[in-house]
């Protein structure tokens, strides 16, 4: 992987070292699946649900969104989701909702990252 994509992912809280051993060191198969990352309508489904105080709707898109960037070693939004989900696990929807902001510039990073390396 050359120095420009490495420092982008890891800037966006990718652990690329993590993420190549998930795709046990495909790298092709790992940008395919990052690349593809932005297509996931979780956080769509989380925001609205937040919003419109939909706790279950809300656990549902933040559990999922969790996995994904589980599994594709996005630490610090596996991070903040993760602490979502157990708001959100709790009926604490108001809880949830404080932590968006926080999200949302993380997501944004993210993604902004990804269509760097398009």
């Amino acid at each position: 992987m050359d120095e420009m994509k490495r420092k982008l992912l890891l800037e966006a809280g990718i652990d690329v070292d993590e993420a190549l051993g998930r795709f046990l060191g495909n790298e092709a198969l790992m940008m395919k699946f990052l690349l593809r990352f932005p297509e996931d309508q979780n956080f769509s489904r989380l925001r609205q649900s937040v919003a419109q105080g939909d706790a279950a709707g809300a656990f549902e898109a933040a559990h999922t969104l969790k996995g994904v960037a589980g599994n594709l070693s996005m630490g610090t939004l596996f991070r903040q989701i993760s602490a979502q989900v157990e708001d959100l696990r709790a009926g604490n929807v108001a809880a949830a909702a404080d932590k968006m902001p926080a999200l949302e510039e993380t997501y944004s990073r993210t993604l902004a990252a990804l269509q760097q390396l398009v």
